[in-house]
């Protein structure tokens, strides 16, 4: 393992402190943690966060997620382990996470609506963007 290039989380108390807040209240809202889970270990995968990978992959296998879908999650949008409700979530994931080279269409905003409600489009999009800070900083800083 890499030696750490900064300890941002004493160097920068407050703002870190506050990443964490986000993701309390994002833990407890009604998408449930299994979901912010996959969403969370889909975007460490694109980013490389070897962190954040092992970390995601504990807290679903302790969710009593499958094992058999946690290693289909690569490959979820050809996989028959994933229903509607995930994969829309995923995808949302997925754009905002290339959003320099997919942006976000309507195509992919739209299935949400049929999924989530708007508080839930809200805090799934506030994790999406949460878990793409963490794996910078885990990756930049080679936590």
């Amino acid at each position: 393992m890499s030696q750490l290039r900064l300890p941002f989380s004493t160097l920068s108390p407050a703002a870190y402190q506050g990443l964490h807040a986000t993701n309390t209240a994002l833990a407890s809202s009604s998408l449930g943690l299994p979901l912010l889970e996959l969403v969370y270990l889909r975007i460490s995968q694109i980013n490389g966060c070897a962190y954040c990978l092992g970390k995601h992959s504990a807290s679903l296998r302790q969710c009593e997620v499958a094992q058999a879908k946690l290693d289909c999650l690569a490959g979820w949008k050809i996989s028959e382990l994933f229903d509607e409700r995930e994969r829309a979530a995923l995808a949302w994931a997925e754009t905002l996470t290339f959003v320099s080279e997919k942006g976000a269409p309507d195509a992919l905003y739209e299935p949400l609506q049929s999924h989530f409600s708007d508080v839930e489009i809200s805090d799934l999009t506030l994790a999406i963007s949460l878990m793409n800070a963490f794996n910078r900083l885990a990756v930049g800083m080679k936590l």
